[in-house]
């Protein structure tokens, strides 16, 4: 049975399960399920705890299958945790994981940690075996637009809230921001207000002493920002991803591949092929799926040969080579690049004559 990280404390007041499988790519999520788990066990009587962690391929699954047959000369239950920290336990481990799930008694809870797996893991016959044999929890990241009523729901935990009103919503927004992609250091500056500031609501300005700007920030996420339209987000993130030195050859990789998979699939369509065709000609999935979706109708075939030019020339600002129109630096480079891009999927293309305003932005040196 798949749970989301929401619906496991109700899931367990309902009674034990025999496995729990936990995996995902969100440490603060994953840590509070697995604590969860553990102190729902201990409660119902698993004094005894043993932690494998499968080291590689040469690991010895003989031990996991033995003690999960052992009785506990101090306990009458206990639980097993095993932990394989690449999510790739091989053909013995996969082996050794369906034994295991076949053998399974009521004086033994295991726990499964796992990192996040892609679709062909999680088809494969080893977790299929532990999903069937139990709860599974996947542990995904907080989305941004997420993450203000997440935010609200920790502080109401807690038995604090923002104001009412546009007031409250843009206290969510700043807090939002500051810790946009580290929930754990939004967990440590929900902790702070909560030893800061007594019951009740918070003000912005309470907010804005209290919070750090921990935001950690994803390449990957920034082409959907820019995808998105969202020109703020976008130029806050590549002031982060700088900050934080993210190589620069990555962002314009990030950039570059969706300004190819654009003309991919823009040329598919313009050829007679449908949307859903193109994009998966295009190799465009998931979220920015959504986003190509709403993006191709806006954006013309002059456009996107324009952007292409633009991310070969920001290429060549990367390596060393000057070009009269572009700046010689390179992350300013990047964020004309992000700019013009932000420019064509958020707004129908402009009237011949009209510089639009992203573009004379983009323009500009940055300071």
């Amino acid at each position: 049975m798949q749970l989301r990280p929401d619906q496991l404390a109700a899931q367990l007041a309902r009674g034990l399960k025999a496995v729990y499988t936990v995996h995902g790519d969100e440490p603060l999520l994953a840590q509070e399920a697995g604590d969860a788990i553990r102190a729902a066990a201990r409660n119902a009587g698993y004094g005894e705890r043993k932690v494998f962690t499968v080291s590689g391929a040469h690991f010895d699954w003989s031990g996991v299958l033995g003690a999960s047959q052992a009785m506990s000369l101090f306990a009458e239950r206990q639980l097993i945790e095993i932990r394989i920290p690449n999510g790739k336990p091989g053909k013995d481990g996969s082996e050794a994981l369906q034994r295991y799930c076949e053998g399974l008694n009521d004086d033994v809870l295991t726990i499964v940690h796992l990192p996040k797996l892609d679709r062909q893991q999680q088809q494969g016959a080893w977790f299929t075996a532990l999903d069937a044999a139990g709860i599974t929890v996947r542990v995904d990241p907080i989305e941004r637009r997420a993450l203000p009523q997440w935010l609200a729901q920790r502080l109401a935990a807690q038995g604090q809230r923002v104001e009412d009103g546009e007031t409250g919503q843009r206290t969510l927004a700043f807090f939002a921001d500051r810790v946009e992609g580290n929930l754990l250091a939004a967990h440590q500056e929900l902790q702070k207000l909560a030893l800061l500031y007594p019951a009740g609501a918070l003000s912005f300005e309470q907010v804005e002493a209290a919070v750090l700007n921990v935001a950690r920030y994803d390449v990957f996420k920034l082409g959907e920002a820019v995808l998105a339209g969202q020109t703020a987000r976008v130029l806050r993130m590549l002031d982060g991803l700088r900050a934080e030195g993210e190589a620069t050859v990555l962002v314009h990789w990030t950039l570059a591949g969706d300004i190819l998979s654009l003309k991919a699939a823009h040329d598919a369509m313009a050829s007679g092929k449908p949307l859903p065709v193109a994009l998966r000609e295009a190799r465009v999935w998931g979220l920015k799926e959504r986003l190509f979706e709403r993006v191709l109708p806006l954006i013309s075939a002059h456009q996107i040969a324009h952007l292409v030019e633009a991310a070969s020339t920001c290429d060549g600002v990367i390596k060393g080579l000057k070009h009269p129109d572009w700046p010689l630096e390179p992350w300013d480079a990047i964020r004309r690049l992000a700019l013009l891009l932000t420019q064509a999927v958020a707004a129908p293309p402009p009237k011949r004559g009209q510089a639009p305003l992203l573009l004379r932005l983009a323009l500009e040196p940055h300071g």
